[in-house]
């Protein structure tokens, strides 16, 4: 079933042109690559995968913050910039349908990041407001950076850093990581050609078996993950299963994860947590703080917005804010994004570019108007 365009959909491109911003169309036909290396697990499963008569792998466009900004770079556009866009993105396995339409501003090449970072949940808010008059909006805001400032302020393992950053967005595979590092359980035995190979660390070589003992069994690479990754997994795993954490260290980060505040409030208690640790949160909490007053500054109701250390969103590429819109007595977020640092470079940008954005699901907004 084709989903509707929505009907509200031009003030959503009046709120767009509002700000300023440059209305952009991208491909629906995306490569593949950049969303099953970069856009995290969640959306790795649901992506609709093709070939081309080449052989390269495409997709169903199912986001739209890497189209827009590979269209950025393809075009070698100067920054800072604005792009606003109004389309349709595909998800397998999906409550309310696999194709629907998205909406969204991605701020890219802002010098001002905590400004940015105040703007981006601004527009989504005033857009969510603009649609829904009278609705009791509601923000929850997260922070990937505070979190990593927390992880290696208490001295945790590198592999064990990457390994509860990555699960961030996500409460079940926190939960099972903290589970982990208080408890390691015992792991099933590997082969032994394998166990070998990841004894050694050696990643070339155990890459290379992986990915034959994948063509004997005629599993193509893109059906779920690289050689290369699953390698790399082995090993950290291998690696990781011999770390317990420090029952004071453990109970420090449970605290953390549990603070949820006021935003006003939220800088207090992120300072307290770190006294009562004894650790220093450095720039982290400094940016924290800079976000939080240009929030202010920008109009939004303090009563409003809500700091949950334990809250992140299941895409790989954020670095820093992460937030959701949602109305009160509503389960599913309406609105949704977050600062992604990295994710330029990585795409291919000869310098670096900060980038924070946000998309709105408009299937949801309508049901919500009355709609459809």
């Amino acid at each position: 079933m084709t989903a509707r365009y929505p009907e509200f959909a031009e003030d959503i491109l009046a709120h767009f042109a509002a700000r300023g911003t440059e209305l952009v169309d991208v491909p629906v036909i995306q490569p593949a690559d950049p969303f099953l290396d970069m856009a995290g697990e969640d959306l790795r499963r649901r992506i609709f995968l093709t070939e081309s008569e080449t052989g390269e792998t495409l997709c169903l466009r199912p986001e739209f913050t890497i189209p827009v900004c590979r269209d950025h770079i393809a075009n070698r556009a100067g920054t800072p910039r604005r792009y606003a866009y109004l389309g349709e993105v595909f998800r397998q396995r999906r409550e309310g349908g696999a194709e629907f339409f998205q909406a969204g501003i991605e701020d890219l090449g802002s010098p001002d990041m905590a400004e940015a970072d105040a703007r981006s949940i601004a527009d989504a808010h005033a857009l969510i407001d603009g649609l829904l008059p009278g609705a009791a909006i509601s923000v929850t805001l997260g922070d990937q950076r505070v979190f990593e400032a927390v992880l290696a302020a208490l001295g945790l393992p590198r592999g064990w850093q990457k390994r509860l950053a990555r699960a961030f967005g996500s409460p079940e595979l926190l939960k099972s990581a903290l589970a982990d590092l208080a408890d390691p359980p015992r792991k099933a035995p590997l082969p032994e050609d394998v166990s070998e190979l990841v004894a050694a660390g050696d990643h070339a070589a155990l890459s290379a078996h992986v990915a034959e003992r994948m063509g004997e069994a005629g599993i193509s690479a893109h059906a779920g993950r690289e050689p290369d990754e699953i390698a790399a997994r082995l090993i950290e795993k291998t690696q990781l299963s011999s770390v317990r954490l420090a029952p004071d260290a453990l109970s420090a980060l449970e605290a953390f994860l549990s603070i949820r505040a006021p935003l006003r409030k939220a800088g207090d208690a992120l300072r307290g947590f770190a006294g009562d640790a004894g650790i220093s949160l450095g720039a982290a909490l400094e940016a924290f703080g800079r976000r939080a007053r240009a929030l202010s500054e920008n109009g939004l109701p303090d009563d409003v917005m809500t700091y949950d250390a334990g809250f992140g969103r299941p895409l790989d590429y954020y670095t820093g804010l992460v937030f959701e819109i949602s109305v009160t007595g509503e389960d599913r977020p309406l609105a949704g994004g977050g600062r992604y640092d990295r994710l330029l470079t990585l795409l291919g940008a000869e310098t670096s570019i900060p980038g924070v954005g946000f998309s709105v699901w408009l299937d949801r907004v309508a049901s919500l108007r009355g709609g459809v």
